[in-house]
C-alpha cells in the first residue's frame, strides 16, 4: 500500500518484488569449538573474543553450513572502516596471523594420521 501510494502521487505504478536471500547464518557447536581452539593456538588466546551479540549480516557461507557443520567469524585488523566503505584500508599485518588460523584450523580439525 504504501508503494502503490508514494508511486500513485506521482502519476506512476510500482509493484514490489520480493525474493529471500541468503538463509541465516548458525554456527555449529562443533564448528565453534574447533575455530575456537585454533584461534587460540595461534593468537596465545588473548585476543580471541567469544561472547558479543550476534550480527545481522548475511553470508553465503550460510549455504555450506546447511550442509556441514562450521563457523563464520570474524578476525580484527585494529581501528579502519567497516569492510565495505570507500575509506577502508586492510591491515597487511594481520595476513600471517589469518594464514597461521587457517593452517592451525586446518591441523585441528583434519590431523595428520600417521
Amino acid at each position: 500500500e504504501i508503494v502503490a501510494g508514494q508511486a500513485a502521487s506521482y502519476g506512476c505504478e510500482a509493484e514490489v518484488v520480493y525474493s529471500r536471500g541468503y538463509p541465516a547464518t548458525y554456527n555449529s557447536a562443533e564448528g565453534v569449538v574447533v575455530a575456537t581452539k585454533a584461534a587460540r593456538d595461534v593468537s596465545g588466546g588473548e585476543a580471541v573474543v567469544d561472547d558479543f551479540e550476534p550480527v545481522m549480516g548475511s553470508e553465503d557461507f550460510s549455504y555450506m553450513l546447511e550442509k556441514r557443520p562450521g563457523a563464520y567469524l570474524f578476525m580484527g585488523q585494529g581501528p579502519s572502516a567497516g569492510l565495505h566503505h570507500p575509506e577502508y584500508n586492510f591491515n597487511d599485518d594481520v595476513a600471517p596471523v589469518g594464514a597461521s588460523f587457517f593452517a592451525r584450523l586446518v591441523e585441528t580439525a583434519q590431523p595428520v594420521r600417521s
